[in-house]
C-alpha cells in the first residue's frame, strides 16, 4: 500500500532537517512556499507540519512561524551510562564546569545514601553540565573520598565512572527518583534559566556490582533542554 502523501512529506522534511538543509534553531518556509514546493494542498501540508509538530521535530511560535526545535538531550532509563555518554549518543559535545571540589563530613542524607561508617568523609562536588555548550543540568555529586583517595581531580570531575572502571571496579545498580520542580533565583542563574522555569530534578544512587553504593546525585535539569525516556 503506498505511503499518504502527507507522509512522504514528513519524511522528506526530516531528512532535510537531518541534513542540515533547516538547522536548528531555524524557520522553515511558509506553509504556502511548502505546499507549492510539493504539489500538494495546505491541507495536506498541514497534517505533515503538525506529525512533525507532534514528535518534537519542528515548533510553532505564534505570530511568527514554524521553526526547526532545539534537540534536548534524551536519556533512555535502561542501563546505566553517564552524562557524557549519553550526550555523545545524541550526537552533542558534552562539558562540564566545576564550581566547587571539597572533603568533608557527610550530610545526615549522605551517610544514609551511601551507607557510610561513622567519621568517613566524603568527596562533595557541584558542577553545571552542557551538551554543545548550552546549560543542561546543575548536579550535586557525593563519593565516598576513601574510595577516590588515589584519583586524581581532573579525572574524578570528568570522567568518573571510566575512571573507577580503568581502576578495577564495575559499575553495578542505580536507583532514581524523578520529579519536578521550579528554577528558584540560584538554579535560575546557574543554568541561563528564567526563575519559576520548569525543573525536572533526579535523585539518583548508584552501586558498584559488589552493592556497595558509591554516588549519591542530585540533579536538576532545564525541562525544556532534556527528557528522560523510559524502556523495559
Amino acid at each position: 500500500m503506498e505511503e499518504p502523501m502527507y507522509i512522504k512529506i514528513h519524511n522528506q522534511i526530516k531528512r532535510e532537517i537531518e541534513n542540515h538543509v533547516y538547522k536548528v534553531g531555524s524557520r522553515i518556509p511558509a506553509e504556502r512556499q511548502l505546499a507549492q514546493k510539493f504539489g500538494v494542498s495546505r491541507m495536506t501540508l498541514r497534517q505533515a507540519i503538525k506529525t512533525l509538530e507532534d514528535e518534537g521535530i519542528l515548533e510553532q511560535r505564534i505570530g511568527s512561524g514554524t521553526y526547526v526545535a532545539n534537540q534536548k538531550v534524551q536519556e533512555k532509563m535502561s542501563g546505566i551510562m553517564s552524562f557524557t555518554d549519553i550526550t555523545h549518543a545524541n550526537g552533542q559535545t558534552p562539558s562540564s564546569k566545576l564550581i566547587s571540589y571539597r572533603i568533608g563530613k557527610p550530610s545526615l542524607s549522605e551517610t544514609e545514601r551511601l551507607d557510610l561508617a561513622p567519621n568517613q568523609e566524603v568527596l562533595r562536588m557541584e558542577r553545571i553540565r552542557y551538551a554543545d555548550d548550552v546549560p543542561i543540568c546543575y548536579e550535586v555529586v557525593t563519593i565516598p573520598q576513601s574510595l577516590i583517595a588515589k584519583m586524581s581531580k581532573a579525572d574524578i570531575s570528568s570522567h568518573l565512572y571510566q575512571t573507577l572502571e580503568k581502576n578495577g571496579y564495575k559499575i553495578g545498580r542505580v536507583t532514581e527518583h524523578i520529579s519536578a520542580a521550579i528554577a528558584n533565583e540560584n538554579s535560575a542563574r546557574l543554568l541561563d534559566a528564567k526563575k519559576g522555569e520548569a525543573l525536572i530534578t533526579r535523585l539518583q544512587v548508584t552501586e558498584l556490582s559488589t552493592g556497595l553504593p558509591f554516588e549519591y546525585t542530585r540533579a536538576s535539569y532545564v525541562a525544556d533542554r532534556f527528557e528522560f525516556t523510559f524502556s523495559k
